[in-house]
């Protein structure tokens, strides 16, 4: 009976596959969902002095109020994205936007730090349902030789956040002040919602019949939450010890996960080249990449005396290259070998890092401009064939927690990063402010930093290549 309701659900979901109205409906929603998130997080970080300012908080709970937004986020992700092949993956989402919608607008009425800081707690929680779920919906409705196509478009959007995040966000906290940038979310949201109700029919789940592995749930969200907030705190004994606990934890999970008859995390799934490769290769991506900005904006302000506004103008090229170009290279990866797209990509970002491992202070802007360019070139055309490798990997049942583990291998990619990053500056500049004084040993420790993250984008080239021979193409349920 139960693998007949299988056969039945993805019978189902396979006639949805063919209803264009289904399948532009899910890209319109996934989409302006992705968008938000990034566009919220590039944008706080411009709004943070007003805050500061405005709610009198200190340097330690001010800095809590995104830490907690990426925690939230990355925690549940494994979560929501069972809690999708469960119960289905459209309720979730929807989830999802209410309550980052509604996180937004208490946090915009926020009195104090503190209250923001709860309500930046619940805009990752919101955040959270819809990245669980966004690559899955996505692949649930979309057959595998359109879906590179697809995943390309919610990759632009993604990146069409990050491009406009500084530049929005730093308008509208100047002009309107710090809490329009969460009121901006708001009708947004309601819109979202809106489409969700009213256009998007249908439901897609993979597991209905399977119980919640709520031992493992609770082990999985503790643990990675003591993992990526101790290694972002390595240069304190205190941080190794968190840091230690998260790792000790893990273990644990993974034991549990082993003994449970419906894990949050099928282990076996990882079992596959395919999978396993393409899982570290977008995690090895995301360390190599994401330290990038806070680096240069250093560099920009600090040695170079450019103004915030220039500085984001210069940064901007590079999610720019990836929104302009991984809509048209998902539709060339869908028919073509996603690991040459892979492979390559990795390579042009590892290039564009190598550049900018070599600047001084007073290089060329061009040449810099050029190293981000190809940092952005090849994000976008490893993005959406890395993602459709391993969407294509797994079986239908399974596109929740896939979808899932994809988004926390980019959380905590993006976690290693900052922490590598802090790491190098404590080593080579100690707990101090970079002043002229300091300049040179500044200078190194950004070379530094950037010669690590090449090394990364180096070893995620061989691990692209490794992938296996023609990699991506869809399994059938398991």
């Amino acid at each position: 009976m139960y693998e007949f309701n299988n056969i039945f659900l993805d019978k189902m979901d396979l006639d949805r596959t063919d209803d264009k109205t289904v399948r532009n409906s899910a890209l319109l929603v996934v989409a302006l969902g992705s968008f938000l998130i990034p566009f919220m997080g590039s944008s706080l970080n411009i709004a943070l002095p007003l805050i500061q300012n405005d709610l009198n908080v200190n340097i330690i709970l001010l800095s809590w109020i995104p830490t907690v937004f990426v925690l939230a986020s990355a925690a549940f992700l494994l979560t929501f994205g069972r809690l999708a092949d469960i119960h289905g993956k459209k309720k979730i989402f929807s989830y999802g936007v209410v309550v980052y919608t509604f996180a937004s607008l208490m946090a915009a009425l926020s009195p104090s730090g503190a209250f923001l800081i709860i309500f930046s707690f619940l805009q990752g929680i919101g955040c959270s349902l819809m990245f669980a779920t966004g690559v899955a919906l996505l692949s649930s409705v979309y057959p595998s030789n359109r879906r590179g196509e697809a995943l390309g478009i919610y990759i632009t959007a993604v990146y069409l956040g990050l491009f406009l995040g500084p530049l929005l966000g730093g308008f509208l906290a100047q002009n309107l002040g710090w809490r329009s940038i969460f009121l901006f979310n708001v009708p947004f949201g309601l819109f979202l919602f809106s489409l969700i109700t009213l256009r998007l029919k249908g439901e897609w789940k993979g597991s209905e019949c399977e119980k919640f592995d709520f031992k493992g749930s609770a082990l999985y969200t503790l643990s990675i939450v003591l993992f990526m907030y101790g290694f972002s705190t390595l240069q304190s004994a205190f941080g190794w010890i968190i840091f230690l606990a998260g790792i000790f934890g893990l273990f644990l999970f993974i034991k549990e996960e082993r003994e449970s008859q419906f894990p949050i995390l099928r282990l076996e799934i990882f079992m596959r080249r395919s999978s396993s490769f393409s899982a570290v290769a977008l995690l090895l991506m995301n360390i190599a990449t994401t330290a990038m900005w806070a680096l240069l904006s250093l560099y920009f302000q600090d040695l170079r005396a450019f103004g915030p506004q220039m500085t984001a103008l210069i940064l901007s090229v590079q999610p720019l290259m990836v929104a302009l170009l991984s809509s048209p290279i998902g539709r060339m990866a869908d028919h073509g070998d996603n690991r040459v797209f892979s492979a390559s990509g990795m390579a042009v970002t590892t290039l564009g890092l190598v550049i900018l491992s070599l600047i001084g202070q007073n290089t060329n802007l061009l040449v810099i401009i050029v190293g981000l360019i190809l940092v952005g070139v090849g994000l976008a055309v490893f993005s959406s064939p890395t993602t459709n490798i391993f969407m294509g990997s797994v079986g239908r049942k399974n596109y929740g927690m896939a979808s899932a583990t994809l988004s926390t291998m980019i959380y905590t990619g993006q976690t290693l990063s900052l922490g590598i990053m802090l790491f190098i500056f404590t080593s080579y500049l100690g707990n101090v402010q970079v002043t002229a004084s300091n300049f040179a040993t500044f200078l190194l420790s950004l070379k530094t930093a950037f010669t690590v993250f090449a090394v990364i984008g180096g070893v995620g080239i061989i691990v692209s290549i490794l992938m296996g021979k023609k990699a991506g193409k869809t399994r059938s349920d398991d």
